[in-house]
């Protein structure tokens, strides 16, 4: 229901216009998160990325344009943004929690599929340098056939990541479930 007229407004967009596509996404996606900046960010072939599309506060530097080399997005995290279509850092500053294993557990606690991270080290300081304090990041997935010439070649059931919606925001900032949840059912449409 969060999501319903975002949805709708999507859908009634001319196919086969990716740049409107995105900035109405990006416009929607700001509209329901709150986010002082929301992007949507395309791997080109060579597997850097484009930011294509903008939406952020009026006294925020423009980002819009700018491209990024492939390793400011690992393969490691684009394997997660795969396996994890949404992923939020309510406060890249803030100490995180100190997770203790059990002994008798035969294997070490992989926590790669849990929302529930802290961002590494290198990240949080990336978002810093930023002025970002708090980011919702979201994949957009298509399937294999859908473009060709595209995408950084990740495959998962059929389907490749094909660019992120980045939102970055200038002060802690939480998103309720039900809101993230409406959210990646956005990136589905």
């Amino acid at each position: 229901k969060l999501a319903a007229k975002a949805i709708s407004r999507l859908q009634s967009l001319p196919s086969g216009n990716i740049a409107l596509l995105c900035d109405v996404l990006v416009r929607e996606v700001s509209d329901l998160t709150g986010y002082d900046r929301v992007m949507a960010y395309k791997f080109h072939e060579d597997e850097h990325g484009e930011v294509i599309s903008e939406c952020r506060r009026p006294d925020l530097e423009p980002y819009l344009g700018l491209h990024y080399p492939a390793t400011d997005i690992p393969q490691a995290s684009r394997f997660l943004f795969m396996k994890n279509k949404v992923r939020m850092i309510c406060d890249c500053s803030a100490q995180p929690v100190k997770v203790i294993q059990d002994r008798r557990l035969p294997q070490p606690l992989s926590l790669c599929g849990s929302t529930l991270r802290a961002p590494h080290g290198c990240h949080a300081q990336y978002m810093a340098n930023m002025g970002s304090i708090a980011s919702l990041v979201m994949s957009v997935t298509i399937s294999e056939d859908d473009e060709d010439d595209s995408g950084s070649g990740q495959q998962h059931k059929g389907r490749k990541l094909w660019g992120l919606v980045v939102c970055h925001h200038t002060s802690p900032r939480f998103v309720p479930f039900p809101l993230r949840y409406a959210c990646e059912f956005l990136m589905q449409v």
